[in-house]
């Protein structure tokens, strides 16, 4: 997916230009991007290319054109000084104009249907929460928001849900001021503040070497909860899974169940570490190592199902016979032809309305225990009891343990 850059009018006279990337379905809720101190790069460009594979039509304004127009610096730390020179020079006032102007000249494209909100990240994290007092906006989320304590004066003008999010180990954001920002929200359920312990400064930014992937998964993923909540656009994720595994179990076709995904998705089984990554390479795992590869009694039984904003957690028992050599789960092992249940877990995360990746875990001793290959004797694992108990509480717990005394 690739964007591409319109003018926009300034509300005081003059133009800028500003990215606009959007969704495949055409249409979708809006999202005005705040850059940071670097302009609107590749970086930025990708997040709003991102953004818009969520659903939405995302607007990246160049916000440094009063100061010089095109800034695009690859954001490494030889760019630092030159950024900062932008920043010190910058108009915070007058940029919020210019986020106004990109919002109402994203509320003009026809493909933009719905709310409008705002998201930003470090310089752009402060212009994200001044856009939730002054531009008009639905919802902010801003990241790591440089400055935003000097602003809690407007804290009382903010009407919208915000999320923001701030790094542990911040040197520009110092806990101090996270927690002035935390006093000034107090008891305000629509504004939701998450502090990511022992990550730095841009944790968001792979192209810096303070990007911390887990804690970026997190905060896209509550922020994405926000946005969908407020804004939309709302998907069913569950009835999304729930084709995709038909395709996969019951009608086992692979050009299919690729279409349930985007263009470039993962799957990774924990224990086995198989899968793939990208098309083609998952689309080859499907074909070869596991739509055709599951014994032809293979079983899933639901016992819960958690939705969230952008993800799906299954709790299932996965029921088989072992007739045939099944790669995936266990691959080099030859039909033993024994009955296994094995508890499952599967997260699958989503972009929009495809599978973007599934994380599936499940204890592989168990099923090492019921084909025969592990001995529960002299390991404390177990066999098809962890699924009988899983459906039945009632079962004996703690038999591993040998001083295990409770009378009661």
């Amino acid at each position: 997916m690739s964007g591409s850059f319109i003018t926009v009018a300034a509300g005081d006279g003059g133009s800028f230009k500003a990215y606009v990337a959007k969704p495949a379905k055409g249409s979708g809720p809006g999202l005005v991007l705040c850059q940071e101190i670097f302009g609107v790069n590749k970086h930025i460009r990708d997040l709003a290319d991102l953004y818009a594979e969520e659903g939405y039509v995302v607007i990246a304004p160049d916000l440094f054109w009063r100061l010089k127009p095109g800034v695009e610096l690859a954001g490494t730390d030889a760019d630092l000084p030159e950024a900062f020179g932008y920043y010190q020079k910058f108009d915070a006032a007058k940029s919020i104009d210019d986020i106004a102007a990109s919002a109402k000249a994203l509320r003009a494209l026809p493909e933009c249907k719905g709310k409008v909100g705002a998201i930003g990240f470090c310089l752009g994290g402060k212009l994200a929460y001044l856009a939730a007092a002054r531009a008009g906006v639905d919802c902010a989320v801003s990241y790591y928001g440089v400055g935003i304590e000097a602003d809690l004066g407007l804290a009382r003008s903010i009407k919208v849900p915000m999320v923001l999010h701030f790094a542990g180990e911040d040197k520009f954001v110092p806990a101090a001021a996270v927690e002035q920002i935390k006093a000034a929200f107090a008891g305000r359920d629509e504004v939701e503040i998450y502090v990511y312990p022992g990550v730095d400064h841009a944790f968001n930014n792979p192209g810096r070497a303070s990007y911390n992937k887990p804690a970026a998964m997190m905060a896209h993923s509550r922020s994405m909860a926000m946005f969908r909540r407020v804004m939309g656009p709302h998907y069913d994720l569950s009835g999304l899974w729930d084709k995709h595994c038909e395709y996969e179990f019951a009608e086992r076709n692979v050009p299919k169940t690729m279409a349930t995904m985007i263009a470039e998705p993962y799957v990774n089984h924990i224990p086995t570490m198989t899968g793939g990554v990208g098309y083609r390479q998952l689309s080859h795992f499907y074909q070869n190592h596991f739509v055709n590869s599951n014994p032809a009694d293979t079983k899933l039984i639901p016992i819960s199902r958690t939705i969230g904003g952008d993800r799906v957690v299954d709790e299932i028992l996965f029921c088989f016979t072992h007739d045939r050599e099944i790669d995936w789960m266990l691959p080099g092992v030859k039909p033993t032809g024994k009955y296994v249940e094995v508890p499952l877990i599967a997260i699958i995360n989503f972009r929009g309305d495809k599978l973007y990746n599934e994380h599936i875990y499940w204890d592989q001793a168990s099923v090492l225990v019921q084909i025969g290959l592990l001995d529960p004797k002299l390991l404390p694992v177990s066999g098809i009891e962890q699924a009988k108990k899983l459906l039945d509480p009632k079962l004996p717990s703690n038999g591993m343990m040998k001083n295990w005394k409770y009378a009661g």
